[in-house]
């Protein structure tokens, strides 16, 4: 059902006529450009995580793979490895491609690494990371 208000005009002559339509559309046009400013952004590295499912560091051997998640160059394993992650570190997360997530170290071992930069950024495998919140 539409209905037509009537209400004077601003500047005191003739009326001026809106409906209960427009007035709920501007409204909700309101309402909606109050909440988009109000949201919070959600951006890359508010998901975190963890390094899981590799052996512990007492078995660490960086020649045979063994003790740590390799942080390479780029979202494949033919990149160039340029740091490495232990078990139990926290990452956060900034992009993913495929299985393979692009990280920064956060806390744990990596900040003190036994091979590599310390608080590598870049892309590890997926399947060693338990990982949550809102990931890209």
């Amino acid at each position: 059902m539409r209905t037509s208000l009537v209400r004077p005009h601003p500047d005191g002559h003739g009326a001026h006529r809106l409906t209960r339509e427009r007035d709920m559309t501007r409204i909700l046009a309101l309402a909606a450009a109050l909440l988009a400013v109000a949201a919070p952004q959600v951006q890359a590295g508010d998901c975190t995580g963890w390094v899981v499912g590799v052996r512990p560091i007492n078995q660490y051997n960086h020649y045979s793979g063994n003790g740590f998640l390799a942080v390479r160059t780029g979202p494949s394993s033919n990149n160039q490895q340029i740091g490495e992650l232990y078990l139990g570190d926290e990452i956060s997360v900034w992009n993913r491609s495929g299985n393979w997530y692009r990280v920064q170290c956060m806390t744990g071992r990596c900040q003190n690494p036994l091979w590599g930069a310390a608080n590598p950024n870049g892309w590890v495998y997926g399947k060693y990371l338990n990982i949550g919140g809102v990931c890209p």
